[in-house]
C-alpha cells in the first residue's frame, strides 16, 4: 500500500470511526498530501529525519508557527493510525517536537486614551440633557468602565458582580474567578463615586430594585452579557475618538495591568490582581517590565546618554 493509498485509509477511518467534519478531513488531506510531496519515497515510509527536514523546509518557506504546528499534528495522528493498524512497526513522530509557538503580545492602550475614555463616560454620566433611559446607560457604563479599570477584572466577572459591592462601598471586594478561587480586588474612589451613582439610578427601577447583582438586566443570567457591555464600550471610545476596532473590555483589563507596570508595580502583585494561578501567564508583560527598566537606566545611570 503506497503513502496516498494509506492516507485514503487514515481519513476514511476519521471519518467513520471519529465523526471529523468535511472541513477537517479536507484540511488533513492538504497537510498530509503536502507532507508526502515534499518527501522523497512518500509520507508513510518517512522517517524521524524527513518529517524534521519537511518541517524545517516549511518553516523556510515562511509558515507560520501555528501553521507547521498544525501541519505536524496532521502527521503525528496519522502515524499514530499506522502503529495502531499494523502498518508501521514504529511512529516517528515521538521524538520530534513542536513548533514554538510566538505569543502575541495583548492589545493594550495608553494611560491618554484610557484617561480619555473615561472622561468621555463622566461626562455623559453628568449630562442631565439626556432623556431618562440615555441616562440610566450612561451612569452604567460610567460605572462598568470606571470599575473595570479600576479592578482589571474578567468581563464575566465585571457583569456579574453583587449589589453588596456598591453597598458596602469598601475599598476592597472579595471576587470568585477562575476555578472557584478568590481574590482580594481594590477599588478607586472614582470607581466607588461612579457606583454609587448607578445604585441611586438602580434603585428608582421598580423591575431592577431587588436584583442580587450590581447590573442587573432581563436575561437568563439576569445581569448584563458581555456582549451588550463589549457593544456599548464601542460606542463609547467611537464618541471619546478612539478607533472602536482597538478597544474591548479585555483591551481594558490589559490596560489595567500594563499601567500598574508601567508605573512601578510588581508583577507578582499583577498576578494576584489579575487573579492568574501562574505567573507565566502574567508574564505577557514583561514586555512592559524590559521598557521601564530601559527608561530607569536611561533617565538615572550616570554614563547614560
Amino acid at each position: 500500500m503506497n503513502s496516498a493509498a494509506r492516507i485514503e485509509a487514515f481519513l476514511e477511518m476519521m471519518s467513520a470511526e471519529r465523526g471529523a467534519a468535511e472541513n477537517t478531513l479536507s484540511s488533513y488531506r492538504r497537510d498530509l498530501e503536502d507532507a508526502s510531496g515534499g518527501i522523497d519515497g512518500g509520507l508513510a515510509r518517512a522517517g524521524a529525519a524527513d518529517i524534521r527536514a519537511y518541517l524545517d523546509d516549511i518553516a523556510a518557506r515562511g509558515f507560520a508557527p501555528t501553521s507547521q504546528a498544525r501541519k505536524l499534528s496532521a502527521i503525528r495522528q496519522f502515524f499514530k493510525f499506522l502503529y495502531a493498524e499494523g502498518l508501521r512497526a514504529d511512529d516517528p513522530t515521538g521524538t520530534l517536537d513542536s513548533p514554538k509557538k510566538g505569543r502575541p503580545l495583548p492589545k493594550t492602550m495608553s494611560e491618554a486614551e484610557t484617561g480619555r475614555l473615561i472622561d468621555r463616560a463622566a461626562q455623559e454620566a453628568g449630562d442631565a440633557g439626556l432623556g431618562h433611559a440615555d441616562r440610566l446607560a450612561a451612569l452604567r457604563l460610567h460605572a462598568l468602565v470606571e470599575v473595570l479599570y479600576a479592578t482589571g477584572l474578567r468581563v464575566s466577572e465585571l457583569v456579574g458582580l453583587p449589589v453588596t459591592v456598591a453597598q458596602r462601598d469598601d475599598r476592597f471586594f472579595m471576587v470568585r474567578g477562575k476555578g472557584d478561587k478568590e481574590r482580594m480586588v481594590p477599588l478607586s474612589a472614582k470607581a466607588r463615586a461612579a457606583m454609587r451613582s448607578w445604585l441611586d439610578a438602580r434603585a428608582k427601577l421598580p423591575a431592577f430594585a431587588n436584583s442580587p447583582f450590581l447590573f442587573p438586566a432581563a436575561s437568563d443570567s439576569g445581569y448584563l452579557s458581555r456582549q451588550v457591555f463589549a457593544r456599548d464600550l464601542k460606542g463609547l471610545a467611537a464618541r471619546a475618538g478612539i478607533a472602536s476596532a482597538k478597544i474591548s473590555p479585555h483591551v481594558l483589563r490589559h490596560a489595567f495591568a500594563s499601567h500598574l507596570l508601567q508605573n512601578g508595580a510588581d508583577l507578582r502583585a499583577v498576578q494576584q490582581l489579575l487573579g492568574h494561578a501562574d505567573i507565566s501567564t502574567t508574564q505577557i508583560y514583561t514586555h512592559v517590565l524590559e521598557e521601564r527598566l530601559v527608561r530607569l537606566v536611561n533617565d538615572h545611570h550616570p554614563l547614560a546618554d
